[in-house]
């Protein structure tokens, strides 16, 4: 580490508060559908006014889960998809960050650093939903690693990351990759999903959700946060909410008067957007009573 990087970790450290990894796992047993390299990628510069700064990490062809694990367990885990925009991943603010919120709930957290666009012509959502589906049957498939219940398993997404949680949910049971080993064969499906901004699931021409993107009968409890004035449109989780509604499935949605976009789990000033996770804590907490 160089004294730039031991200054920038600093910083990271007095100014936010994050889950230390307890390990790492590899998504793939080798290469990821489609790529001929294994990269982990590399971070982007961070602007010289970003206090504290994000980390941004594009060039991922490797897709790897971070472990954070609870100190009082509550048998319950989640994987965490960042945002990013699909050029990129955004690890930290939303990603250990709340994975430090969710420890101290008692769930254990996993995040998910997708493989990132690396062209022009592809989809940017495709590849992450491979990684997102293989990470929920991985981390399931290997639940008594860490005293998990197989049937507690949920999915949080922020940004970009909640498109791939909506996409998700969209595709129900159908694998988007060609099974490889035993841990395809396990269920990818979560138990509950938490939907905070997801980016660019309103389509404004079709008033409705983006092409792709649907309620499914069976989809679980889901919890979902957005801002009346994020550039990208509250209708999408709105709507996604009405589905939810009409299908008759627990679900809670909270759209703030101001805020933005890609605050995670940070204050940000006049707004009350910060309180999202107190209310997120309630649901997760009442539904794990029932």
């Amino acid at each position: 580490m160089n004294c730039f990087q031991a200054v920038i970790l600093l910083i990271v450290l007095t100014f936010t508060r994050f889950a230390m990894a307890e390990g790492t796992l590899n998504v793939w047993p080798n290469l990821a559908p489609g790529e001929t390299t294994s990269s982990m990628g590399s971070a982007q510069p961070a602007p010289a006014n970003e206090q504290p700064p994000v980390t941004r990490i594009e060039g991922i062809t490797k897709p790897t889960l971070t472990i954070h694990l609870a100190n009082k367990p509550n048998g319950s885990g989640i994987v965490i998809l960042p945002g990013g925009g699909f050029g990129k991943v955004v690890p930290d603010k939303e990603g250990t960050e709340a994975a430090a919120w969710l420890n101290d709930l008692g769930f254990a957290a996993f995040v998910l650093s997708y493989r990132t666009k690396q062209g022009s012509v592809e989809a940017g959502w495709e590849r992450p939903l491979q990684d997102a589906q293989r990470a929920m049957a991985l981390i399931r498939h290997r639940a008594g690693q860490w005293g998990l219940d197989q049937n507690r398993i949920g999915l949080l997404g922020f940004s970009a990351g909640g498109q791939v949680a909506t996409r998700l949910l969209s595709a129900g049971e159908k694998l988007t990759y060609p099974a490889i080993d035993a841990v395809d064969h396990v269920s990818h499906w979560p138990n509950f999903v938490l939907l905070v901004y997801p980016w660019n699931i309103y389509d404004p021409g079709r008033r409705d959700l983006i092409e792709g993107i649907s309620v499914p009968r069976n989809c679980p409890p889901t919890f979902l946060v957005h801002t009346d004035d994020d550039r990208s449109s509250s209708l999408g989780a709105i709507l996604f909410y009405r589905g939810l509604k009409e299908l008759g499935i627990p679900s809670e949605l909270h759209v703030y008067g101001n805020g933005g976009h890609g605050y995670g789990l940070r204050a940000v000033q006049g707004s009350q957007i910060s309180s999202w996770p107190n209310h997120a804590a309630h649901w997760l907490l009442r539904l794990q009573q029932n």
